[in-house]
């Protein structure tokens, strides 16, 4: 059996898998786990284990042969050829270390992939067919943004969430691989005047030291975006509604939903100000890439903006008729992930190919 989990800065999945005719079928319910109640990922492992101890499945389909988990931060390898991660957005966790889960799951193949290389591992067979499976995501989990005109030759997955990540797929003749980066903390780069003063407002405020992309497209990039407005006055005031609903509620869901239902202007204009630096990003990237077989937008951020995603704005600073490359760039097919458990899917399939 395949013990997979995508470990995140708000959330956790892990569920057991098997190979069945060629793709990986969970065998147990998915566990969800808010990734911020525990006070390590070796806990959060534990309270899995307790609950398959005491699962109704038979004591061989308990037994995990390989475990493989997606984490969100960068994965170092020690002098001694093991990995080993500490988690970007949860510093508080101490490091996960493959000796450290193969001692606990009592499991000697242990993987530890960065989170957007096993969304790609997810992802990457979809056109093609691999030795060992096929990808557990179909195309009805994908919302196309642009057709472009799909060539065969590398791609790349970009996702904001809790943190921003950032993923080429390396076309080798037949098959994807995914290569993992820290792109999501590359510096921010203002492309007018308005973000410039975006810019500048951040350093003085929360970044003394230099602005980043996942100070601006995540959660709290959103929220950063939003105190900007407020704070230079020029798009409205703070209504006593949000403010009362920002000590209920997570701050980045109120503001996208309030924008989404036109409710409020800051709101607005805070989600339209992050839709077009998500495009410009997703282009910066594609520029790096060339992902000539399919750019794809990853993480929990959005699936909950999808309407805005769908209009203009993103594919209009993808594109940027008026920078280099335009025509290249709108060949390039644009698509959205819908299903949150892509990672968790792509962890799972990893492990299967060992």
């Amino acid at each position: 059996m395949i013990l997979a989990g995508d470990i995140g800065g708000t959330k956790t999945y892990l569920g057991l898998f098997q190979m069945v005719e060629g793709k990986v079928r969970p065998i147990t319910e998915i566990k969800e786990y808010p990734s911020r109640s525990y006070p390590s990922f070796t806990a959060l492992v534990q309270d899995f284990l307790v609950s398959l101890d005491k699962s109704s499945l038979r004591e061989d389909e308990k037994f995990i042969g390989v475990a493989c988990f997606g984490i969100a931060g960068p994965i170092k390898t020690n002098h001694n050829g093991r990995r080993y991660c500490e988690m970007t957005n949860i510093p508080q966790w101490p490091v996960i270390t493959e000796v450290g889960l193969s001692q606990l799951i009592n499991c000697e193949k242990v993987i530890l992939l960065n989170d957007l290389e096993a969304i790609g591992y997810g992802i990457s067979p979809l056109s093609e067919t691999m030795d060992n499976g096929i990808s557990p995501l179909s195309e009805a989990d994908l919302v196309e943004l642009n057709p472009g005109t799909p060539q065969k030759g590398n791609r790349a997955v970009i996702a904001a969430g809790t943190g921003l990540g950032q993923l080429m797929l390396y076309w080798d003749g037949h098959e994807h691989i995914p290569s993992a980066s820290e792109g999501g903390h590359t510096d921010f780069a203002a492309r007018d005047q308005f973000e410039d003063a975006l810019q500048n407002y951040l350093r003085e405020k929360c970044y003394p030291k230099q602005v980043n992309y996942e100070q601006v497209l995540s959660g709290r990039g959103l929220v950063n975006i939003y105190e900007f407005l407020r704070d230079c006055g020029e798009y409205g005031k703070e209504s006593a509604d949000l403010k009362e609903r920002f000590g209920k509620q997570d701050k980045a869901q109120v503001i996208s939903e309030a924008a989404l239902k036109n409710k409020n202007t800051l709101c607005i204009k805070a989600l339209d100000v992050f839709v077009s630096i998500y495009g410009a990003q997703a282009r910066n990237l594609a520029l790096q890439c060339l992902p000539l077989n399919g750019l794809y937008i990853g993480g929990g951020i959005a699936p909950k903006i999808l309407a805005k995603l769908r209009e203009t704005t993103f594919m209009h600073s993808f594109v940027n008729e008026n920078g280099e490359f335009p025509d290249l760039l709108a060949s390039i097919p644009v698509k959205v992930i819908m299903n949150p458990q892509v990672g968790l899917l792509g962890a799972a399939l990893r492990g299967a190919k060992i």
